[in-house]
């Protein structure tokens, strides 16, 4: 692998501009590195593992793990977020219908799948250092200058800037196109409050002062404020998308159309009219190249968030998988001829309701054994505790679960979704969703400690601690960006007998370990603007409630595309981003916005929920239950393509029905998946699967 650095000379540069010169982007800042992979030693798609390497269980290892290199959690940080987005196992489809090894005619042609080519690595920012979002561009050797593509890979969750990589990322390196990613301002941005350190661009940590506008993130806090709180809070960390005070998510659709324009200049800079004296004349212009802004979960809706706002018209079309995207505004939506019972409701809404009742509703009749990951004892407290609070009226736990699950389905949940609420309250996906997005929706400081919840490694008892220095060294490699991730965990700072892990606290005002009961109150008073006794917030509670739904205001999108056709796919059992307040709802917005003849096209998967890695995770309960939406999420990207360069015609909107794979394997798990179980998108579905919006209303079937 060969490395260069670009300083930039913007100054120099403009003095020579015209309007063919390929000049840096304004908002690039710092220093553009730009690395070459070979193809063998390592590559773009898999970091030099292959196939196999990304499909072993076995982490890529650090040659001092008290020292790792850029280039080493360049590696695992591929590893680790390509597993956290697909199934990785075998049995599950990895290496047949999906992978490295599967060309772009579904065969299992490419061996280990690795991909030469450049990559290249810069900050985006506003001028001020406080952003400092990653961009990346990887371009394959296998580009084509005269038939130029480009695929967005915004990253997915509050990931890093190979959160796409297993999803846009492959698809596009694939079929030659160069991939445009940001990390949209969340990503591996952990600052040691105690310690004073911080992440660079590529990963290696560095004293914060050293770093200066090279940290990835470093709090916004003065030496003052930070020496005061570590003293009365040793051992604390700042994270990017929870503390930035940015509330970066109003901003995912600039930066994914700032990734783009950041890739015509690393095309140009490649493929341009180099001049006498280093000037370089553009062969590529805005909305000269095809353009397809693609990803899944936060990612997805940063995709349609983009070509919302695209007035330079880059965009050429979206396929958006799972898209956590909130609406200002939707349609009726019905299912089965009857109204739902909710939809389009923000995140932070719907979020901390499922903080709140899941862990109470994992209990309810009928959830089976192998999906219920809950002890009876942390289901016991948490119903109890939600009755003491009044947010439940049944008097026993088999009562109070079966209403728990009564509420979240009147608040939007498909009956789909019933069985997977206790996967994702024991996993923490909605708790750790609820903490980081009240920080980022009222921009709140580190130092609020917001309803009491801080960041920090934990003891075995949950205490604060040190954390392993190692762990943090390698954080760029193995975190998702939100805690709990590597060894930074959510803590309740009011917790009974001090400060605790989230997990293990003893609220208040229950004096149960009950997962931080009251944290999770406090979250969804912010909201309400009520205390759970219903009387009105007053004081710091107030000013936070007021700041959050500010912020919430700024993220809502209007549905409104101006013409980009566009695919939404997404599973019907998905439980963290609900199809109601997802798909469905900006679907709907979508209708209202540009007519029902909009070319908007929504596939919704029966069996597929949202973490197709749970599958691999969690064993036969949802091995034998759960398909992957992946599978569609290619095939999407598939029909865009051929759409957009040959015309073909893209499906109708349409319920696709899948076939679990059940029980019949070996000792009761699940058998093989094969082709029959995900059939294609219909090109021409039946009538009853056929998804239609009419006179205000989107109608989809059972």
């Amino acid at each position: 692998m060969q490395k260069r650095i670009l300083p930039l000379l913007a100054a120099v540069a403009a003095c020579h501009a015209s309007p063919d010169t390929n000049e840096l982007p304004s908002f690039v800042k710092g220093t553009v590195h730009r690395s070459t992979y070979d193809g063998s030693s390592d590559d773009l798609l898999t970091g030099g593992l292959g196939k196999s390497g990304l499909g072993s269980n076995t982490p890529p290892p650090f040659a001092r793990p008290d020292s790792p290199t850029a280039a080493e959690l360049r590696t695992m940080a591929i590893y680790q977020n390509y597993r956290a987005l697909v199934d990785f196992t075998a049995s599950g489809g990895y290496g047949t219908l999906y992978g490295p090894n599967v060309d772009v005619n579904g065969a299992d042609t490419l061996g280990e799948g690795k991909i030469a080519g450049q990559e290249w690595l810069a900050f985006d920012d506003d001028g001020s250092g406080a952003q400092n979002v990653t961009m990346m561009v990887q371009v394959p050797d296998s580009f084509d200058r005269n038939n130029p593509c480009i695929v967005t890979g915004t990253s997915s969750g509050s990931r890093g800037v190979y959160g796409a990589i297993a999803t846009a990322g492959e698809w596009g390196l694939k079929h030659g196109c160069a991939v445009a990613y940001t990390d949209k301002g969340t990503g591996t941005g952990v600052h040691d409050l105690q310690n004073d350190t911080v992440n660079l661009i590529d990963g290696p940590r560095k004293d914060a002062k050293a770093a200066g506008g090279e940290s990835n993130f470093t709090a916004p806090l003065s030496d003052a404020e930070r020496t005061a709180y570590v003293a009365a809070h040793p051992g604390r960390f700042a994270v990017k998308h929870a503390h930035s005070q940015q509330n970066p998510e109003k901003d995912w659709g600039k930066f994914t159309l700032h990734a783009v324009e950041f890739a015509y200049w690393v095309l140009n800079e490649r493929f341009g009219l180099r001049q006498a004296g280093g000037r370089v004349v553009r062969v590529y212009h805005p909305g000269q190249i095809l353009t397809i802004a693609a990803s899944v979960s936060n990612g997805g809706g940063a995709a349609l968030a983009a070509a919302e706002q695209d007035t330079q018209h880059f965009i050429s079309g979206v396929v958006a998988g799972e898209p956590q995207i909130q609406v200002a505004s939707t349609s009726t939506i019905q299912r089965g001829g009857a109204n739902v019972a909710a939809s389009g409701k923000p995140l932070f809404d719907y979020t901390t309701l499922a903080a709140l009742y899941q862990g109470c509703a994992a209990g309810a009749s009928g959830v089976p054994a192998n999906l219920n990951f809950l002890t009876k004892a942390q289901i016991d407290s948490r119903c109890a505790g939600l009755h003491k609070h009044g947010l439940l009226v049944a008097a026993t736990q088999p009562e109070q679960s079966d209403e728990a699950l009564t509420r979240l389905q009147q608040a939007g949940w498909e009956n789909d979704s019933n069985f997977l609420h206790g996967s994702h309250f024991a996993s923490y996906a909605t708790p750790a969703v609820a903490v980081t997005y009240a920080n980022a929706y009222a921009r709140a400081s580190v130092k609020d400690d917001l309803c009491g919840y801080s960041f920090a490694a934990t003891d075995a008892a949950g205490a604060p601690a040190p954390a392993n220095a190692n762990a943090l060294l390698q954080l760029f490699g193995t975190g998702n960006g939100v805690p709990p991730t590597g060894p930074v965990q959510i803590v309740d700072e009011s917790s009974v007998g001090g400060p605790r892990r989230d997990q293990l606290a003893t609220s208040p005002s229950t004096n149960a370990q009950d997962s931080n009961l009251d944290g999770m109150v406090c979250l969804r008073s912010l909201f309400t603007g009520t205390d759970s006794a219903g009387s009105p917030l007053t004081g710091d509670l107030l000013a936070r409630s007021n700041a959050l739904k500010a912020g919430i205001r700024e993220v809502l999108r209007s549905g409104r595309l101006h013409g980009v056709p566009a695919i939404l796919v997404q599973g019907r059992s998905d439980a963290l981003v609900p199809v109601n307040h997802a798909s469905r709802a900006w679907l709907g917005a979508n209708k209202l916005a540009e007519g029902a003849n909009s070319p908007t096209f929504y596939y919704e998967v029966t069996n597929a929920q949202h973490f197709d890695a749970f599958i691999a995770l969690f064993g036969p309960g949802f091995q034998g239950r759960f398909l992957p939406l992946h599978r569609y999420v290619i095939q999407s990207l598939d029909l865009m393509y051929a759409h957009l360069r040959t015309g073909a015609a893209l499906p109708p909107s349409q319920v696709v029905r899948t076939t679990p794979r059940g029980f019949g394997g070996a000792g009761g798990s699940a058998p093989d998946i094969t082709p029959d179980d995900v059939p294609p998108i219909a090109a021409t579905p039946a009538a009853a699967d056929r998804i239609v919006f009419a006179s205000g209303t989107l109608s989809i079937p059972n």
